[in-house]
């Protein structure tokens, strides 16, 4: 797969992940979280905003890797 047409698919997941993890964990914190201290929601959405790095990286990664040769 040439690595512009893997970049424009990667770019599509990436922003995809973003929406949807945004919307779930908002979902969750309303959910879980209505009557909590201010502190548990920081921390909740510290933990929360740093977290859907994880499958990002996955995806760059993925992004990145050299095409295969043909021998």
């Amino acid at each position: 797969m040439p690595v512009r047409l893997k970049k424009l698919i990667g770019t599509f997941f990436l922003v995809a992940l973003v929406c949807v993890y945004a919307i779930v964990a908002t979902i969750f914190a309303v959910a879980l979280l209505g009557n909590a201290s201010p502190w548990i929601h920081l921390l909740y959405f510290f933990g929360t905003g740093i977290l859907w790095v994880v499958p990002a990286m996955f995806i760059i990664s993925w992004m990145e890797k050299a095409p295969k040769t043909k021998i």
